[in-house]
């Protein structure tokens, strides 16, 4: 692609594995992440100690709410990070993603 092409939108479909060995050190993580956030309670649904308790309770969402997607281009030249979604599942993987090997 020469430097006068208009830019083209792209999509990255992945799906990614991980182990977590240590899950109260995961929403521990989590929770110093969002005392941390400058966030302001009072337009929120939630108060900081609900917010909080929820993410204790709830390992997919903390290791989620810590995973930085908008990092996975940076070291690409010429791509633009524009957005993306994010979520932690337990269990096997979905069948979209399953693969055939053992």
């Amino acid at each position: 692609m020469d430097e006068q092409s208009a830019p083209v939108t792209m999509h990255i479909y992945c799906r990614v594995e991980v182990l977590v060995t240590d899950p109260a050190a995961v929403t521990g993580h989590a929770v110093a992440d969002l005392r941390a956030a400058d966030i302001d309670w009072s337009t929120e649904e939630d108060d900081l100690e609900t917010a909080v308790e929820e993410l204790r309770s709830d390992l997919a969402t903390s290791l989620a709410n810590m995973v930085d997607i908008s990092q996975l281009a940076d070291d690409v030249p010429g791509v633009e990070f524009r957005g993306g979604l994010c979520w932690a599942e337990q269990g096997p993987a979905r069948d979209p993603f399953r693969s055939d090997e053992p």
